[in-house]
């Protein structure tokens, strides 16, 4: 798919890091990201992981490794090299002791139309912020009071 992506007509892209628990690396979360690439939702433009193991050392994971191909091939055809290994070392040196983490760069395909019309009106993105998910849930708490 990489050699399908047009600069004007691109999406917004996210880079994404997933910190897990302990330094293996399961495949649990592939089903979703598949099922969200699938839809047409997002496309997948990199994927790694990273660990770092109880004695700090540092490992980085490509998607073709066996601990991790299994469960994220399907998704790694679609990439091309946006994350660069100076990146992911830093990334898995800042990393808790045993636990890992998969870095994921993703096009917003979903609003991909909405973006082109704004770059060809010759608007720009002036702010955008995520609102963190705890936030929400006091949002939604206090409306149900």
């Amino acid at each position: 798919m990489a050699g399908l992506l047009q600069a004007d007509r691109i999406g917004p892209v996210d880079v994404a890091v997933i910190a897990f628990d302990g330094s293996d690396l399961s495949g649990d979360i592939a089903p979703a990201l598949l099922d969200l690439q699938a839809s047409g939702t997002v496309n997948v433009i990199d994927l790694a992981f990273v660990r770092k193991d109880a004695d700090g050392s540092t490992a980085i994971v490509e998607v073709a490794d066996d601990t991790v191909a299994a469960a994220f091939d399907q998704i790694a055809d679609s990439q091309f090299d946006l994350l660069s290994e100076a990146d992911l070392t830093d990334l898995a040196r800042g990393l808790e002791p045993e636990s890992a983490a998969m870095v994921v760069v993703w096009e917003n395909s979903w609003a991909a139309r909405f973006a082109s019309a704004v770059r060809q009106s010759h608007g720009r993105v002036a702010m955008l912020e995520r609102i963190p998910h705890e936030n929400v849930e006091r949002a939604i708490t206090a409306l149900e009071e």
